[in-house]
């Protein structure tokens, strides 16, 4: 497990409410906004907002997510970060009506208001045509084509059903395959060589121009991102310490986060 997935699945939110006078209100963001630079220098500290009430401008919440309750309480409060965090702040600790850590449980979810990746792409056809372009180079490449030598007619198929699913489409790869523990045991043995996965990494963005995946930055960074892990998780499993992973879901890929899975 990354440093990074680490840190993703012990986190913990800490949300502080304040309930602060109207004309005292600019002075809060004020303070905040010179001890943020404090709070974001911790290497507990995962992210922060401050947000105000539409309904009453008197009530104000800090969100702050911690790598854990521990970190927070003996790692930044006992740093010399906090003496001048709590310096800027101090002045409205009285006005504070809870103060608590919380732990997120399994009910979350992504509205419809933000595109999923998959439906950016264009949809299963979108998939479909660039596994099919994808495919057709890996046979003509003399680095790659070893490593895919007797290919499944199925093979480009069911890779589009999981890169479908990954960006946040249909389940049909979890459906009639399996979840990622599935995908990973095709690479078993494999023996596939940094330079194998760097060329894989560099025909998969090629045929996504091919096949008219979009272009923006937000996009192909994301898609890129999930190249990246994914291609590096499957030179991992393929080489010969590997151990197989517990039974995980196919990942679920947005728009610049990783899941917190061991590699």
């Amino acid at each position: 497990m990354t440093a990074e997935t680490a840190t993703t699945a012990s986190t913990v939110i800490e949300y502080i409410r304040y309930r602060i006078p109207e004309e005292r209100s600019a002075e809060l963001l004020a303070a905040y906004t010179r001890a943020a630079p404090h709070l974001a220098a911790s290497p507990h500290c995962v992210d922060y907002e401050l947000a105000r009430c539409e309904e009453d401008f008197a009530h104000f919440i800090l969100r702050i997510t911690w790598t854990s309750t521990e970190d927070h309480l003996q790692g930044f409060r006992t740093s010399d970060l906090f003496p001048a965090f709590l310096a800027e702040i101090r002045p409205y600790v009285g006005d504070i009506e809870e103060m608590r850590h919380y732990k997120t449980t399994s009910v979350h979810g992504r509205g419809s208001a933000v595109p999923t990746l998959y439906e950016w792409a264009g949809g299963a056809e979108a998939f479909s045509r660039l596994t099919e372009a994808f495919y057709a180079k890996v046979l003509d490449d003399d680095l790659l084509a070893p490593v895919f030598a007797g290919l499944a007619p199925e093979h480009a198929a069911h890779v589009a059903l999981w890169l479908a699913e990954v960006f946040g489409g249909p389940e049909a790869y979890s459906a009639t395959q399996g979840g990622h523990s599935h995908m990973v045991a095709k690479h078993f043995g494999r023996g596939i060589t940094e330079p194998q996965r760097r060329r894989w990494v560099n025909l998969i963005q090629d045929a996504a121009d091919e096949a008219g995946l979009p272009t923006d930055a937000e996009f192909r960074s994301a898609f890129l991102a999930y190249v990246e892990w994914g291609t590096r998780l499957a030179v991992y499993f393929s080489g010969p310490d590997a151990k197989p992973p517990a039974e995980q879901p196919v990942p679920k890929w947005g728009w610049g986060m990783a899941p917190p899975y061991q590699g």
